[in-house]
Order: C-alpha cells, then structure tokens, then sequence
C-alpha cells in the first residue's frame, strides 16, 4: 500500500529505517551494506530526506550518520503511517485485546532496528499472561498484516535497541 505512494523502494527503506525507531541511525556505506543498495542510490535518498528536513545529520569522526529530525512537524505522523504500514498497530491492539496484565511490549530484532525483513520479534511483560493465546495470536496477527511475527514472555526487557510499543502506567 505505501509503496505503491512512495515510488522509490530506497527511500522507503529509510523512511522505515529511521521512522520506525526514532533511535536508529546509519551512515551512507553502512546503509548501502544494509539494504543492497548502490550508495549513490541511497546517498540521493538521503540527501532529499535531510534536505526536506526530515533527517538531521550528525558527525562521527569521519563519518557523517543520520537520523530522523523528531523536531519535524511531520515526525509523528510519519512515525504513525510507517508503524501502520509494518502493522504494529494491529499487533498491539490484538496483544492488549486479551492477553491478560500486561506491563509492556517491545519490539525487537530487525524492525526494532529498522530492517523490514518480513519477521517481526515482540517481547511481552506482565502478570498471568495467556500462553494458549498468544500462540493462536501469532498465526492470526500474521494473517493480517502478513508478516512473520515471534512473541516472546519475558520477565524484563533488556535489550537496548527494543522500542517500547506499550507500557503500562502501573
């Protein structure tokens, strides 16, 4: 569906890239590994994007890595197109639908970092969770957003690159 609004399947990548997890930063040759892209493709990408506003850059030594400008007045819808367009809202309203007290539930692994590779990792806290349900959910929520999705218990989120898609005000 956005793909076929955003022509250029390069700047989509980085769109998702940096709008999914507003932490996620990248340099030109490392995105150009990452996505099997030429980096003159993404080097023109990535200067519209910063030249729009939207991503910001910032030096490294050598290198120059950008990241999405949260400033932009377009940073939270575009954050909110990107999530729908990957499906996370979705995912999050079937968790919280009957899951049972849950505390938090993060995404982790490739989207988590910006790589939309068709397998997305979620990690879930809280107290008497349903198991049964959580397993039926998997095949559910990928029927609807087509996408491999991973559901993981755990007692804490620990891993730092998790983006935070719900937590609970307890």
């Amino acid at each position: 569906m956005l793909d076929s609004l955003i022509t250029s399947k390069t700047r989509l990548k980085l769109l998702i890239k940096f709008f999914s997890n507003p932490k996620n930063q990248g340099h030109l040759r490392g995105l150009a590994d990452e996505f099997g892209d030429s980096t003159n493709a993404i080097r023109k990408e990535l200067n519209n994007l910063t030249e729009a506003g939207l991503l910001i850059k910032v030096a490294d030594k050598n290198k120059i890595d950008y990241q999405a400008n949260i400033e932009h007045p377009l940073f939270s819808n575009l954050q909110d197109i990107i999530r729908k367009y990957l499906g996370l809202d979705r995912l999050l309203a079937t968790v919280l639908e009957r899951m049972g007290n849950v505390n938090q539930v993060a995404l982790v692994g490739d989207y988590a970092r910006g790589l939309d590779s068709g397998k997305i990792e979620v990690q879930i806290t809280g107290e008497d969770l349903d198991e049964q349900y959580l397993e039926m959910l998997e095949n559910k929520i990928e029927s609807l957003i087509h996408k491999h999705v991973v559901f993981q218990i755990q007692y804490k989120i620990i891993d730092p690159e998790a983006l935070m898609l719900y937590q609970s005000l307890d």
